[in-house]
């Protein structure tokens, strides 16, 4: 396989094969209002935008009569992959061990993250990085730095260069931390404040006031972050929530006035649409309530809720109240930077719950669910006409026993059960941003 980073918008070019798409929630139910799927579809291409979509044989009879044609023979054409949550900074040592989360910061992540304050050693791992993205077919992601203003810089530097949109922050970390890995209230709000004005709004990045989780924040810093939340209301908020019991028992400590860890939250401000908190597994009814009402939403992250053995996230539980969330991979907690394994582990962590979550639905919340969620659906997500081309080519024949698997099925469910159970990383044959093929089978994929 071949990256390719360097590509100009391309000229009016049209893509021919299945094609998923989603315009809704598709539910418990599979409604089929919430989504289009065209089993010989077309997706027409001019100037990184959708420009039509539809049946192959209407299309090429009108809009894309006389265009370049690219046919994607046994694929099937959809969004490209959303991340709600992921951390950059933790690429070399996903698979690491550790007793619960607690243990695993101390000894693994923490070390790790020294590195980022070298800013040639974070623009490498940040082009590597974003490499396994376009590799798993993410087009979008919401990307945790390490404290150190240098690891911001090199991943909004690296994705400006791809023209990736992609969502990112410094970590905001001032106590209960190693010395080397601690800001200050003050420093933090400075760099923060430096990087937003910087970045946010640059060509396709957006910037996200980042506290890495509660408890290694103190008063004056959870202030500042919200002090900056108000300054820069179209920013995002990015933090963790809940994921581990003695991580809450350890906020309850640490904030006794608090009636809950999302408390904390709001009681600094830092509750609001684009306010997104990784994990929520500890929640009560009044704190998903909470969420709904302001608009604040989750980055359900199921592989490393299960490799930390965190528990499991109460997806009918969130859905009763109306509760937004979306798909995340948290590398490096979570152990895969593919978003199919992470569908098929949110699969698994329904499932030991007695809940349902369809094949129709997991793909949605790993495209449209996390543009909703990230206040961006007017722009990724859905393959609309007039939407960012950000989409993936995903291979139905990518090993023999996906083929073989696959022509067996006898529904749309059941082949995206096979592809989020069997597909390897490798199925993913083509990523495209806005409309360039960053990713290609062969090279590149056509002509301009």
């Amino acid at each position: 396989m071949a990256l390719r980073t360097d590509s100009p918008l391309q000229a009016t070019v049209a893509h021919r094969g299945r094609l998923l798409r989603f315009s809704g929630d598709p539910g418990t139910q599979d409604d089929a209002s919430a989504y289009e799927y065209l089993d010989d579809g077309l997706l027409l291409i001019a100037d990184g935008k959708v420009a039509a979509v539809g049946p192959a044989t209407e299309l090429l009879n009108g809009a894309a009569a006389g265009v370049p044609l690219i046919e994607h023979r046994d694929a099937l054409l959809l969004p490209g992959f959303i991340d709600s949550h992921i951390h950059y900074p933790q690429t070399d040592m996903i698979a690491s061990g550790g007793t619960d989360l607690l243990d695993w910061l101390t000894h693994y992540t923490f070390p790790e993250e020294r590195r980022f304050a070298d800013a040639v050693a974070a623009r490498e791992v940040a082009e590597f990085f974003l490499d396994e993205l376009m590799r798993n077919g993410t087009t979008t992601a919401q990307v945790l730095g390490s404290v150190h203003r240098a690891s911001a810089e090199a991943i909004f530097a690296a994705a400006e260069a791809r023209g990736l949109r992609l969502i990112a922050g410094k970590c905001l970390m001032d106590r209960n931390c190693p010395d080397d890995l601690r800001d200050t209230a003050i420093d933090g709000e400075r760099d923060t404040r430096a990087l937003i004005e910087h970045w946010h709004g640059r060509e396709r990045l957006h910037y996200a006031i980042t506290v890495r989780f509660a408890p290694t924040s103190t008063d004056a810093q959870l202030q500042s972050a919200g002090r900056m939340a108000r300054d820069y209301p179209d920013s995002f908020i990015h933090s963790h929530l809940a994921e581990n019991l003695g991580e809450v028992a350890w906020v309850r400590e640490l904030f006794p006035k608090s009636r809950s860890y999302l408390d904390v939250y709001e009681h600094y401000g830092l509750l609001r649409e684009r306010a997104i908190y990784a994990h929520c597994i500890y929640l009560d009814t009044t704190d998903r309530e909470r969420m709904a009402a302001t608009g604040a939403a989750c980055a359900f992250s199921p592989t490393s809720n299960l490799y930390l053995g965190s528990g499991l996230f109460d997806l009918a539980a969130c859905d009763a109240v109306g509760m937004g969330y979306a798909l995340a991979t948290d590398v490096g907690g979570g152990s895969s930077f593919s978003m199919l394994k992470t569908m098929s582990e949110a699969y698994k962590v329904a499932q030991l719950q007695g809940q349902r979550l369809t094949p129709l639905r997991a793909f949605y919340l790993a495209t449209l669910a996390g543009a909703r969620i990230l206040g961006l659906a007017d722009r990724i997500g859905t393959l609309a006409v007039g939407s960012e081309a950000d989409f993936i080519v995903l291979d139905l024949k990518a090993t023999p026993l996906l083929e073989r698997r696959i022509a067996r099925c006898r529904s749309l469910s059941e082949e995206l059960l096979v592809l989020m159970t069997l597909a390897p990383d490798l199925a993913i044959r083509e990523t495209h941003v806005l409309g360039r093929p960053m990713l290609a089978a062969s090279g590149p994929s056509f002509a301009v």
